[in-house]
């Protein structure tokens, strides 16, 4: 097969920024994927209903002109979180999902969860509304090692959350172990998982082995290749339960490559062909479309896009490079192998 034609794809969780980062970004979101469930995690963060709506219209606003790309919205939960905001935002269609980082867990996070027993009362209502929780998926817990830290926090945190609040909808977001792989497959309708085109490629010896490389350092970090393949089978067998979340995280060059850098891979530009060689690989480019653009849409309730996108698999593309965002620079993320599926439009 050299050619490939999906609906349009969605991305379940997905990076903007704000201010020029964002204007520099979102064309390469937008050129490929129909909708997004944008990240909250702003400084400072999406908080409430009237948060989201604003960073709506800065997001509409930035958008290349005829350009069809709608931004789903997210609220970032704390511990003083209104219920009745939430809900409220949600039933006006302003948001699609809250999203929990527990506090410390990632980029932008010092405003997150610290005491999940002061959260329930949210939970409890989202449960109520149907509105979804978005997770990552990590205890911040000291003791943890880092490599652990998805596998401790489907015990120590999630499994008493759903056990707590049942009908609550959860999306295990950016699921880099094959614990949390069992855990969403066992869990039921209401629970679903996104992965990553960056989580399928890369292990952890990519970051570490002969030298660091900083711009292959995202949190949860990535693990050990029988987990990478794991996630390679899990995403191309393509069952309802899991979908695609790129989770492009762009960060400045000099904030990657510092004495402490910024954790995020910046996927956006080339994780459709990313997708394309790994299913091609597996064998499973029919399995394509239901992973990125069918999965995704049934567990938020949505119509499949009308929409579509071809691919078609030719000579070697350019090696990613570096892209101008304002006044700073942005590494696209390379998978370190060529890339041979280009997006014809």
């Amino acid at each position: 097969m050299t050619r490939i034609t999906l609906r349009r794809p969605d991305d379940w969780h997905l990076h903007l920024r704000d201010g020029a980062m964002l204007a520099a970004v979102l064309p390469h979101s937008a050129r490929h994927f129909a909708r997004a469930l944008v990240m909250p995690n702003l400084v400072p963060p999406v908080r409430t209903g009237a948060d989201a709506a604003a960073y709506r219209a800065r997001i509409l606003a930035a958008l290349p002109p005829d350009v069809d790309f709608t931004p789903l919205m997210t609220l970032y939960l704390t511990e003083e979180t209104n219920p009745r905001d939430v809900v409220c935002a949600h039933r006006a269609g302003l948001i699609a999902a809250v999203k929990l980082y527990p506090a410390g867990a990632t980029t932008n996070s010092t405003s997150g969860v610290r005491d999940f027993d002061r959260i329930r009362p949210v939970l409890e209502a989202m449960a109520e509304a149907g509105v979804p929780l978005c997770v990552h998926g990590e205890v911040t817990d000291p003791e943890v090692d880092i490599f652990d830290r998805e596998a401790v926090f489907l015990t120590r945190v999630l499994d008493p959350i759903r056990r707590a609040t049942p009908g609550l909808r959860v999306v295990l977001e950016h699921v880099t172990t094959a614990e949390g792989l069992d855990y969403v497959r066992s869990g039921g309708p209401q629970i679903g998982g996104t992965i990553t085109a960056h989580h399928l490629v890369i292990n952890r010896n990519a970051i570490l082995a002969g030298g660091i490389r900083p711009h292959y350092y995202c949190l949860p970090v990535a693990k050990r290749e029988s987990h990478r393949q794991a996630l390679v089978a899990a995403a191309t067998a393509a069952p309802p339960c899991f979908f695609l979340g790129t989770d492009s995280a762009p960060h400045p060059d000099a904030d990657k490559e510092a004495a402490c850098g910024c954790a995020g891979c910046y996927t956006a530009p080339v994780a459709l062909p990313v997708l394309a060689e790994v299913f091609d690989r597996a064998g499973a480019l029919d399995r394509l479309e239901r992973f990125a653009s069918l999965n995704g849409a049934a567990f938020y309730g949505l119509a499949p896009n009308a929409a579509t996108v071809t691919l078609e698999r030719g000579p070697p593309l350019p090696r990613p490079g570096r892209l101008p965002a304002g006044e700073a620079g942005v590494t696209v993320f390379d998978p370190g192998f060529p890339l041979h599926w280009q997006v014809l439009r």
